[in-house]
């Protein structure tokens, strides 16, 4: 071969690869640990420090009706990386992992070209792994806050490939640990939700937990710093969420707003993201993978029971879901519940109505559980504080997310509503047939005693029979009502 020849194919091989590397968008996902909605400022709260997100919020899109599949941690993560129910997933309970054989997006990202890295919490099990280049999952290689090895994966990663990234904090999961942003909250100038105690407890525990989150979006902002340094901060599609609601009773694994509903904000390419609003749109978890996939020109295998909201980024004014669908099992504790939410109303069926909704267990250990049990034995709580304690439940809630936001009226039982009920109802137990999923006879029993300080139960560390293993729903596809 001529020496001429040669080089030419060298340097058309480089400008392809540059053109391939420009062509393609490059994702960062950044997924908080345990908080809330609307413990962000750019969506309502005060209290908070989360000025980069803000402003990521306010020049971006940000979503007011995301809603994730779970509000568990494992659970929610494989959900959101394989676009899959919880129950079709083969691994609807905490700490529980899916088949090997499953996919995850990034997995088929990395066999269409991309250079994939995970940082922080991994916390989704062995198939997981396939899917990334790189995988920094140690809590020593991350720091306290799980975001240490953010920036340098960005310096780090070869310039001849699109990237994706996903960056998963440990903030802000319990136990609160060393943290330089510590104090950067004062108690006395918090006032916590309505449904916790304005008490010195609760509000010094709200502040640990709002410092948690000021770390994460500190640490938001230095990879930006990197991005815009490499050129590539307007070539990247940025996405902000959590995993489930803020560790404290009222919130994480519970099936409303407080436990499902994630801040979702997204921040790309002028050509493919609206700028400078928001979108009412009703949007799920499992519709983040084929999303990505889409905008990558990646085909979307039928795996993913999710559907592509591309054109609502570029219009989000457009109505997207119908229906969102989310889920509870075993966390700590046994339950199981489900939950169909529409525009307007939201649909609770529970399977385990004889036991109280008090949280997880770091949720139960919590100072802020400590104020709502003394106010309890002081007979000081109101109706919606007193209803972490409530037992029995409804086996059934209605709400009217229209003229109750908060979802703190049950209007089930009332009998212009029957109609409302019958339909939801029926779109719900259509959803769990069409997926697999159904009641267990033998659901996972408690590990803990609900009572702080973590004891073992004489079920600890035995498992029940997982939700949709008698129907192998691991290998339905269905995506059900959308």
């Amino acid at each position: 071969m001529k020496l001429t020849t040669w080089l030419l194919m060298v340097f058309f091989l480089i400008i392809n690869t540059q053109l391939f590397s420009q062509d393609k968008m490059n994702v960062i996902i950044f997924i908080a640990d345990d908080v809330s909605w609307n413990d962000l400022g750019c969506y309502g709260n005060t209290d908070v420090q989360s000025p980069t997100i803000d402003t990521l919020a306010e020049q971006g899109l940000k979503f007011n009706n995301f809603y994730l599949t779970a509000s568990s941690c494992s659970p929610s993560r494989n959900s959101i990386i394989t676009g899959r129910y919880p129950h079709n997933t083969g691994a609807a309970e905490l700490h529980t992992e899916p088949p090997l054989w499953m996919k995850s997006f990034p997995e088929i990202l990395k066999q269409n070209g991309y250079y994939t890295v995970q940082a922080g919490k991994f916390h989704m099990g062995a198939y997981a792994y396939r899917g990334f280049d790189k995988v920094f999952e140690k809590r020593e290689e991350n720091g306290s806050g799980g975001e240490k090895m953010w920036v340098d994966a960005i310096k780090e990663r070869p310039k001849n490939k699109p990237f994706f990234m996903w960056f998963a904090s440990y903030d802000a999961h319990r136990e609160w640990g060393e943290n330089k942003f510590s104090g950067t909250h004062p108690p006395n100038k918090i006032t916590p939700p309505f449904y916790l105690v304005n008490g010195e407890n609760t509000k010094e525990d709200m502040g640990h937990y709002y410092d948690e989150i000021k770390r994460f979006d500190y640490s938001i902002g230095e990879v930006l710093k990197e991005l815009k340094n490499q050129g590539e901060m307007e070539n990247t599609l940025l996405i902000v969420m959590a995993d489930n609601g803020r560790p404290f009773p009222h919130s994480k694994t519970r099936v409303n707003d407080r436990g499902m509903k994630s801040p979702f904000i997204i921040y790309g390419p002028k050509n493919i993201v609206a700028k400078n609003t928001e979108s009412n749109a009703l949007v799920s978890a499992i519709d983040i993978a084929p999303t990505i996939l889409d905008l990558a020109n990646v085909s979307i295998e039928d795996q993913f029971q999710g559907v592509s909201f591309k054109e609502v980024l570029k219009s989000p004014s457009k109505s997207f879901r119908k229906h969102v669908f989310a889920e509870h099992n075993w966390h700590d504790y046994e339950a199981f519940e489900r939950m169909v939410r529409t525009e307007d109303f939201m649909y609770i069926f529970n399977a385990q109505p004889q036991y109280p909704q008090s949280g997880p267990a770091d949720a139960v250990g919590s100072p802020s559980y400590i104020d709502l049990e003394m106010k309890k034995e002081a007979g000081e709580l109101t109706a919606a504080q007193a209803d972490v304690f409530v037992t029995p439940r409804p086996s059934e809630e209605l709400f009217n997310c229209k003229t109750d936001t908060l979802q703190l009226l049950n209007i089930a039982s009332i009998p212009s509503k029957k109609e409302k009920l019958n339909e939801l109802r029926t779109v719900l137990e259509k959803w769990m047939t069409e997926t697999g999923d159904y009641v267990p006879e033998q659901l996972t029993k408690d590990w803990y005693t609900r009572e702080a300080g973590y004891v073992k139960t004489e079920s600890f560390e035995i498992r029940g029979e997982m939700p949709g293993s008698k129907t192998n729903a691991v290998k339905n596809n269905s995506k059900g009502a959308f």
